[in-house]
This record gives C-alpha cells, sequence and structure tokens, in this order.
C-alpha cells in the first residue's frame, strides 16, 4: 500500500517560483540525491526559514563535533521513534543505512534502540535521547554525569542535547504538517552492500588462484625426477 502522495497538507509553492538561491540548492539536490527533501520543500512556504533550518541542519549534523555523523542519525532516529514521526524515521532511518552499511542497525533504531548490541558510549547516549524526548523535566546532573561516566566532554554533551533538540523540532513540524517522505528513501540502502560488495572479491580471488594453480607443477617434476632414481645405476657398477 503507498503511503499518501502529498508533499505536506499545507501545500508548497511551484519551485519555478522560488528565489534564486533556492532554485540552486534544489538543482544540487536533484543533482546529487535525484530528488529534493521533502522537507525543503514544505519549508519553503517560509524561505527564510528554510534558509535557517537548513543552516541550523548543515550545523548540526554536518559540523565537527565529538559525536560522529552516524551518531547523529542515530539520535535523529531515536528522538523520532519516541515522537512517531513517520517523515524523519523513514528519512533518517535510510540514512542510518546508508552511513553504517548494516540494514538491521537501521530498523533497530526506529523500532527498538534497545535491541541494538551497542557500546556503553552510545547505549548512554540514546537512553539520554529517550529520555530527554519523552520526560525532558527529569533530566539532570545524574544524567549529565553518566555521560561523562562514558567519554563525552561538556561539549560533546551540547552538541548531543542540540541534536535531540532539534530532532524533536522535526519532529513536530512534519507531524503538524502531514508531511510525507520521498518514496525514494524507503528501498535506500535495504541490502548491506557495502559488506558483501567488499567481501566477494576477497572471497573469489583465492579460489581462482587455486584454479590457476591446479596443474601441480611440483608433483609433475617429482615425477620427471624419477629418472634419476637410475641412481640405481651407480648401484650397478659397483656390483660389476
Amino acid at each position: 500500500m503507498p503511503q499518501p502522495d502529498h508533499i505536506s497538507a499545507l501545500g508548497v509553492p511551484d519551485p519555478a517560483t522560488l528565489d534564486d538561491d533556492l532554485k540552486v540548492i534544489w538543482d544540487k539536490c536533484v543533482e546529487k540525491l535525484g530528488f529534493v527533501p521533502n522537507v525543503f520543500s514544505t519549508y519553503s512556504l517560509k524561505p527564510r526559514r528554510l534558509r535557517n533550518f537548513m543552516a541550523m541542519y548543515n550545523d548540526i549534523m554536518l559540523a565537527p563535533s565529538g559525536l560522529s555523523k552516524l551518531e547523529r542519525e542515530m539520535v535523529a532516529v531515536v528522538v523520532s521513534s519516541a515522537n512517531r514521526c513517520y517523515y524523519c524515521l523513514v528519512a533518517h532511518g535510510a540514512a542510518v543505512r546508508q552511513l553504517s552499511g548494516d540494514p538491521e542497525l537501521g530498523e533497530m533504531m526506529a523500532l527498538n534502540y534497545r535491541v541494538a548490541k551497542l557500546d556503553a558510549r552510545q547505549r548512554a547516549m540514546l537512553d539520554y535521547t529517550w529520555k530527554m524526548t519523552t520526560t525532558p523535566y527529569l533530566i539532570g546532573d545524574a544524567d549529565r554525569d553518566g555521560l561523562r561516566a562514558v567519554g563525552l566532554s561538556t561539549e560533546d554533551i551540547f552538541d548531543l542535547s542540540e541534536t535531540v533538540a532539534f530532532f524533536n523540532l522535526s519532529n513536530r513540524m512534519a507531524s503538524a504538517t502531514d508531511m510525507m517522505p520521498n518514496k525514494e528513501y524507503h528501498p535506500s540502502f535495504r541490502a548491506a552492500d557495502p559488506v558483501p560488495a567488499k567481501a566477494k572479491p576477497v572471497a573469489t580471488k583465492p579460489v581462482a588462484k587455486a584454479k590457476a594453480a591446479k596443474p601441480k607443477a611440483a608433483p609433475a617434476k617429482a615425477k620427471a625426477a624419477k629418472p634419476a632414481a637410475a641412481k640405481g645405476k651407480p648401484a650397478r657398477a659397483k656390483r660389476g
């Protein structure tokens, strides 16, 4: 069953009417992704807000941080799981699959991150993410101390908190506008391509070499050398 075919319940502007700088961004999205993310189209109702949204997203998700890009995407999915945000679960679930090369990790983040065998640092980050999303009024020193205990710096805790907060905002806007994710996200990175693609050549190369080596040159030479067992000739000479 396909999802609803609208982008936003509020409608979106005709891309031809957008300002030139936004048209450039639209073209870059099509060139790199093959489509314009529907969140951009939805926010284009308010061009200045769209520019602010993109700038904040890029700073939180792509700028240097003690949190890896994958970890930030994992946080985005866990926030979206708590909020049941369809758009972000689909879009950022695809990003987790892409960055990790692990389709199962994307599913676990979306459905129940506690199933995943994460290290202590990532588990603490996602526990904090869930708590800050579902019961933010309960966050206290113990939570921050817990993050420090697994190696997060003060700057890391700030980045984590801001990522959680940003996606709570994004989730609520997506729900308020009934924003639909681009259909291209659904099938993307479902196969664990990065691992098998690299593993296959490693598995086949030794086989190819083994076939080339089958002529067993060494045994053949040994047979040819048997006449040298005519080293029995000296023995005959001794008898003479």
